[in-house]
């Protein structure tokens, strides 16, 4: 991008969907969009790099492992299309971010009001395990999507992965050992939640429940109904706030 061009989600999205910067997820997210699952064969994988979506107003941004091989690497939307982002638009919805509870594919007319949903890692990791170097490759996508996501002031991490990426970003020192429900102010007033990750691992043993994940985003309503305070930028200053829109 030339030095000139202001920057904006939109061209975030664009390069990300451009990206091929780990030969490794490059060559499994193309070989799965070639395979397919045998319930999707008829379908058209997206087979790129999944970028973040939603409220370029959002006061809460969701930030996840990476796409799922099935889901977001098929639909191309982020959390859409697999079992985990059920989970993850059920609670939003509940807690008033998305106009719906489902969330199929691009075209399936979920909005989502004052809440913008990324991830660590944007193309789908071999058994779902991208590695800190393929973490670290994307890291500048999210940090330029928390930079123009200026009323920002709950970032809900899902897992450890990208909490780790999170706290990486903010330069959080000290850093709390992660858990589910655990929180930590990030400069500039925005405060940090950690979720468990609901991946079917996770939701099959009842080691995260419905309660527990409605609890985390029940407390980010709760964080985010307040006014008047600072964005945080990672690596930037925290500039005024503009009012917040509902």
């Amino acid at each position: 991008m030339p030095a000139w061009e202001p920057d904006s989600l939109a061209a975030v999205a664009a390069e990300v969907s451009a990206c091929r910067a780990c030969p490794r997820l490059v060559a499994w997210r193309e070989q799965v969009a070639s395979e397919k699952r045998a319930a999707f064969r008829h379908e058209e994988y997206w087979g790129r790099p999944v970028p973040g979506f939603g409220d370029p107003g959002a006061r809460l941004l969701v930030v996840g492992l990476a796409p799922a091989a099935h889901g977001g690497n098929r639909t191309g939307r982020v959390f859409t299309g697999d079992r985990s982002g059920d989970w993850v638009f059920r609670a939003l919805h509940r807690a008033g971010y998305a106009n719906q509870a489902t969330s199929e594919h691009r075209g399936d007319g979920l909005a989502l009001t004052g809440a913008y949903v990324s991830a660590a890692v944007r193309c789908a990791p071999p058994a779902n395990r991208p590695t800190p170097e393929e973490r670290d490759a994307c890291a500048t996508y999210l940090a330029r999507e928390w930079a123009l996501l200026a009323q920002l002031e709950v970032v809900v991490c899902l897992g450890a992965f990208a909490y780790q990426a999170v706290a990486g970003l903010a330069g959080l020192r000290p850093r709390p050992r992660f858990g589910h429900g655990v929180e930590a102010p990030l400069a500039g007033g925005v405060r940090l939640v950690c979720s468990y990750h609901p991946s079917q691992q996770n939701t099959f043993t009842g080691t995260l429940t419905e309660a527990m994940f409605d609890a985390v985003f029940s407390r980010a309503a709760a964080l985010t109904s307040r006014t008047g305070r600072l964005s945080s930028v990672p690596g930037r200053p925290a500039r005024p706030r503009r009012t917040p829109r509902r």
